[in-house]
């Protein structure tokens, strides 16, 4: 999956597609890794952060937390991010496996 645990949320890996035209989560997608992240595109530009606040916004919104309980932890520049996600790990996980079909 392409998020994971931790004690305080949840851990959410993001690939990322700016001027997408809507904003939504697309699913599951597999790297040429091999890694899974969380397919998301946004409206928003690439510029002045307002791509990663589309994202946080659509995060929280899909999973009904308030904003300010998510945040970006890595990949502020790349395509490739890591969100946290602060609440109960085994329910966020179950919201987003249902998101994307992966129950």
């Amino acid at each position: 999956m392409p998020w994971r645990p931790r004690p305080d949320g949840l851990e959410v890996r993001v690939r990322v597609t700016p001027r997408g035209g809507r904003d939504a989560i697309d699913g599951v997608d597999v790297l040429s890794d091999g890694k899974r992240v969380l397919k998301v595109r946004v409206r928003a530009v690439p510029e002045d952060g307002a791509a990663n606040e589309g994202v946080r916004r659509l995060l929280a919104k899909a999973l009904k937390v308030p904003a300010s309980a998510v945040s970006l932890e890595a990949g502020a520049t790349a395509r490739l991010k890591t969100f946290l996600i602060l609440g109960d790990a085994g329910l966020l996980a179950a919201q987003l496996a249902a998101l994307t079909g992966q129950d």
